[in-house]
């Protein structure tokens, strides 16, 4: 019972931190003032010097172009597919289990690591001089959140629609997303594509081997016929095996098959609930940092939140939808400048 409730506290808790940190994230009040209150009490709890290597580490991490999430994301699926070729495909195929059925994951690994790959190295839509007039023909300007005729005070360009300055790369992104720290490289117009079919094949292959995992302990609580069995209770009573009991022997019996379907499934539905959010942006043709300076526009229709009938309407609107096939489009079929046709 002290493993499954340690888990449960652990699942609430991430689900409650990812929770405030998307609250906070979107309100800006909120979010100076818990900045504010974390900055006061590290200081008083936390020495300066490790205050100061702990800022330099997490610039070094987060404002620098560096490769360190990129070999975690490698290890730690290094890690889960080591155990899943060690233990679980052996004992499944001992189980009779389907070769194929077996073999899902891996294909989906070769497909996810692709992807990666294509993500990782692909120009994102760096702003040139030579491809600034296509860039500034792509997409219509707002006047609100891209007014025209602004310039980059770092790159000395016209900043398209759309477009952002990057300051972990230091370069202006075409249909700027966000930076993404495990692909180390910014997400924009020409990689967006490799990086949502990247995140579903990641998604699906977490999901995949949860399931075989699943299945495989399914299979063998069903073989052993460990529900018929019977214990010892810390009373000195008999006791019938119920669900409970049957998690803890199965996770002393097989404690890193069942580590790694607890990592797996919270995985999958983190990167799942991600996954969502992408696909929504997708669908109505927004980028991450367009929600995220929408001005609270991701819940205007909320009750909570909701203006009311006299109220000033929402101050940004999205233009640059076009319907569910032709947003798709934009993301898989991206207009490219014709020196990158002809690259292609």
């Amino acid at each position: 019972m002290d493993f499954l409730v340690l888990f449960v506290f652990y699942l609430a808790f991430l689900v409650i931190t990812v929770v405030m940190v998307c609250i906070c994230s979107k309100t800006h009040r909120l979010k100076s003032l818990v900045q504010g209150l974390g900055a006061q009490l590290c200081s008083c709890v936390i020495p300066e010097r490790l205050q100061r290597a702990v800022g330099a580490s997490l610039r070094y991490l987060f404002h620098t172009r560096n490769c360190v999430f990129t070999m975690l994301h490698l290890l730690l699926q290094g890690l889960v597919y080591a155990e899943y070729a060690w233990e679980i495909f052996g004992y499944c195929r001992e189980l009779d289990f389907p070769l194929h059925y077996l073999l899902l994951p891996y294909l989906l690994l070769a497909v996810n690591l692709v992807f990666f790959s294509f993500t990782c190295v692909t120009d994102p839509g760096t702003i040139t001089k030579a491809n600034e007039p296509f860039c500034l023909q792509v997409y219509e300007f707002d006047e609100m959140m891209f007014p025209k005729n602004v310039k980059c005070s770092t790159c000395d360009l016209r900043k398209p629609a759309r477009s952002k300055h990057c300051s972990v790369c230091n370069r202006c992104v075409h249909r700027f997303d966000h930076h993404c720290v495990w692909v180390n490289n910014c997400i924009g117009a020409w990689n967006t594509r490799y990086f949502v079919l990247y995140l579903v094949t990641l998604t699906a292959s977490a999901a995949a081997v949860a399931v075989v995992s699943t299945a495989f302990l399914v299979q063998l609580v069903a073989v052993s016929d460990l529900y018929q069995e019977t214990y010892v209770d810390d009373f000195g009573h008999l006791q019938a095996v119920d669900t409970v009991f049957l998690i803890q022997y199965l996770f002393l019996t097989f404690p890193r098959i069942v580590f790694l379907l607890g990592f797996v499934l919270v995985l999958s539905l983190l990167l799942g609930g991600y996954l969502c959010f992408v696909l929504y942006l997708a669908a109505t043709n927004q980028t991450t940092n367009e929600w995220y300076r929408g001005d609270w526009a991701w819940c205007q229709h909320c009750p909570l939140v909701a203006q009311r009938p006299s109220a000033k309407p929402p101050g940004y609107q999205n233009i640059h939808s076009r319907g569910l096939w032709s947003n798709l489009g934009e993301i898989f079929l991206p207009a490219l400048p014709c020196h990158e046709k002809k690259k292609k």
